[in-house]
């Protein structure tokens, strides 16, 4: 073979290796941009179903938009004209400074009326009139609980057959319609507060200040703060007195109350009882106020996320999107700790995001990042136990037991300093971290019974049942030298709140 041949032959073999290379190069250039093709059209297909998801959540007819007051309650009628056999729609006691009714609607498979162990929860939105998107949050959760209801959902079934769920959209409609045809929603303060200029979260009597001064006390009250008109030291706007009677008449367990301006999942104390703006204030309950305000604040895509949102100077996203209320800043007056001084409820502040007033466009995005969260909230209503008290061999409920609670987990010994009473029927509710307790019920009369308990907590299930029969204390009769023979009051049977009455008036004699 001439070595002109071979030259050939050589370059004819580098030609179909560059060839090669470059087919080969170009394979894989093209087999990249398929794969990406491939990518997107799977990012494509996914958001769309998550958007049909999501627009399945809710009824065709529901609307994303800022509901007026008059289209608020046609909305809420909407929904209890689908779904009548699971709503109610009802009004508190007083309306609006401007004549606006308060208007609820009820979620249960027995509407308008209380089943016996049956946990009541509320939520309460637009507390402050130019922070509205609770105020629409409450609208699509009552529209998405009715159409899930009916589409047979069964996790959603099994919430509202197990709970009763009162939903008020809007407690302040006078200062949402301020806010609104003043500034657009656009004004920081604008619509804040009611018609008559008072702030509603800081209008509730200030249980606070009773509670740290009779803590003082060697014997103090533990519980239910609100002894009647003398807590009150100035006069109360109409809505703050319709919310008022609202939580006194009803054994609610649980409730939320949503606002606007940051982004955190803020619990009690709201108020310190020092006089400092910043310090943090514990409940006995704080272990348990921490579970509930992560509940929500882990359920929720952005409150306790990894990328840091700033509202103001305020990001509580490293913290995981939750804080104490007086060591954010101090509240007297407000709304979450009349609850639970008040009352038997357990109830936190939801701060929704920066923006106070989004735009109609951004609603559907924020239903998306707050549903879950919302639902996972409500589920909170059946942790720790719950149970009846009777009377020994009657078996008639006892009303106002006091339900006492230990902390004994792993050889603690500690009482938990917040008592719940039990209501008509005798049914108590106590909510609690998982553990392991020292239950005792009480009452003026009888003879106190405790129980041990280990609490678990299994999602999305009833709590523990722990029932109690009461027996009668033993009557003396005056060969017994019985305390009656004196006319003394026999100080063992007396509530705390009559103990304590009793003995400041031996102070003052």
């Amino acid at each position: 073979m001439t070595a002109r041949l071979i030259r050939i032959r050589r370059k004819e073999k580098e030609g179909r290796a560059q060839n090669y290379l470059k087919l080969k190069i170009r394979s894989r250039h093209m087999l990249g941009k398929t794969i990406t093709m491939i990518i997107c059209m799977l990012n494509i297909l996914f958001n769309l179903a998550t958007a049909l998801s999501d627009s399945n959540s809710l009824s065709p007819d529901f609307k994303f938009e800022h509901h007026d007051n008059r289209e608020l309650i046609h909305v809420l009628k909407q929904v209890a004209e689908r779904c009548p056999d699971i709503t109610r729609v009802y009004q508190l006691a007083e309306k609006s400074i401007l004549g606006w009714p308060l208007s609820v609607i009820e979620i249960s498979d027995k509407p308008g009326i209380h089943e016996p162990l049956e946990p009541e929860f509320k939520y309460v939105g637009n507390m402050h009139g130019n922070e509205v998107l609770g105020r629409e949050l409450l609208l699509a959760l009552a529209n998405y609980l009715c159409w899930q209801y009916r589409k047979g959902n069964e996790e959603i079934q099994t919430l509202v057959n197990n709970t009763r769920i009162h939903i008020l959209p809007s407690m302040n409609p006078d200062g949402w319609q301020i806010s609104t045809d003043q500034k657009g929603g656009k004004d920081w303060l604008i619509g804040r507060s009611n018609a008559n200029g008072v702030d509603l979260n800081r209008d509730f009597p200030d249980l606070n200040e009773v509670l740290y001064s009779e803590e003082q006390l060697p014997l103090h009250q533990t519980h239910h703060y609100f002894l009647g008109s003398q807590m009150i030291d100035h006069k109360l706007q109409p809505e703050t007195r319709a919310v008022m009677m609202w939580i006194l008449n009803n054994p609610f367990v649980l409730s939320a109350n949503l606002h606007g301006g940051a982004l955190v999942a803020n619990y009690p104390y709201d108020e310190s009882p020092s006089g400092k703006t910043q310090e943090y204030t514990a409940t006995p309950d704080d272990q348990t106020f921490k579970h509930l305000a992560h509940a929500y604040a882990s359920a929720h895509k952005t409150m306790s996320g990894k990328q840091h949102i700033n509202c103001g100077g305020d990001d509580f996203t490293h913290k995981g999107g939750i804080t104490n209320g007086a060591a954010w800043y101090s509240v007297a007056g407000g709304m979450q700790d009349f609850n639970y001084l008040g009352s038997n409820d357990f109830e936190i502040t939801l701060e929704l995001g920066c923006n106070k007033y989004p735009s109609e466009e951004r609603l559907p995005k924020e239903w998306d990042i707050n549903s879950k969260a919302l639902l996972n909230f409500m589920w909170q209503a059946h942790i720790g136990i719950k149970g009846t008290v009777r009377e020994t061999g009657t078996g008639r409920p006892l009303q106002n037991a006091v339900i006492k609670v230990h902390n004994i987990t792993d050889g603690k010994d500690f009482p938990i300093n917040h008592d719940v009473t039990s209501v008509r029927g005798g049914e108590y509710w106590r909510l609690l971290t998982p553990g392991t307790y020292r239950v005792t019920a009480m009452k003026a009369g009888f003879q106190p019974q405790s129980q041990e308990v280990t609490v678990t907590n299994i999602p999305h299930q009833e709590a523990q049942r722990v029932d109690f029969t009461l027996a009668k204390e033993p009557v003396y009769t005056e060969s017994e030298n019985s305390l009656e023979e004196n006319n003394k009051p026999d100080i063992p049977n007396l509530s705390l709140s009559r103990l304590l009455a009793y003995m400041r008036s031996q102070e003052r004699s």
